[in-house]
């Protein structure tokens, strides 16, 4: 058993601490240093926290669009394969949905906050199954 806080606590913690504290405490580029800082320990945090179910949805969906098993690496290394060698395109059954939904699942932990992400995320929402 892990004792607590978790990981994901102590980088939000620590974000919090250098957004609310240091940064409005300091002046010009140790500011902004701070708010750098700040926001790549909350793109840790949102790794810790989203990337182990986002990468095995990903893997599975290579290996249903695919046909075939292996690590997330040699799936996307053969996906890149078949693009390129036109045996896979856009009007493949199932290509569309995934790369749109790996997009998503990078961009939930990169820019969560992105306006772009999230119109693609409420028209996704509005969209009939």
């Amino acid at each position: 058993m892990q004792d607590q806080p978790a990981p994901g606590e102590i980088l939000a913690a620590v974000a919090r601490f250098l957004r609310e504290v240091v940064a409005p405490e300091t002046a010009g580029h140790t500011a902004f240093n701070a708010r750098v800082a700040a926001n790549a320990l909350e793109m840790m945090r949102r790794q810790l926290d989203l990337a182990p179910a986002a990468e095995a949805a990903e893997r599975a969906r290579l290996a249903a669009l695919l046909g075939m098993g292996g690590d997330l690496a040699q799936l996307n290394a053969e996906l890149s394969r078949r693009l390129a060698t036109g045996d896979l395109d856009l009007a493949t059954p199932g290509l569309a949905e995934h790369l749109w939904a790996t997009t998503l699942a990078k961009l939930a932990v990169d820019q969560p906050t992105y306006w772009g992400y999230r119109a693609a995320l409420a028209e996704r929402s509005m969209a009939p199954d």
